[in-house]
């Protein structure tokens, strides 16, 4: 086989390699878009309630919980007053 064809057929299949890499990129970016908006998708039929949501909620009910125990304390001390 002489040198200019060889390079030539070797010139050929690195363009073809270098398309297919091209290609399955291309293919795994749209699967990967088309996973995250199924996902999505699904979390908003599941109705779930964002990390940052919760984790304000969570924070207010802690609060509340605190301040609850506070107001216990206070009522215990003005019933013993009382007696």
């Amino acid at each position: 086989m002489n040198s200019d064809l060889q390079n030539k057929l070797f010139e050929d299949f690195s363009k073809l390699m270098t398309d297919a890499a091209g290609v399955a990129q291309g293919a795994g970016r749209e699967v990967k878009s088309a996973m995250q908006h199924r996902m999505e998708q699904f979390m908003s039929e599941m109705d779930v309630v964002p990390r940052e949501e919760f984790e304000i909620l969570r924070e207010i009910a802690l609060k509340s919980q605190q301040e609850i125990e506070a107001l216990k304390l206070q009522i215990t001390a003005l019933e013993e007053k009382i007696k």
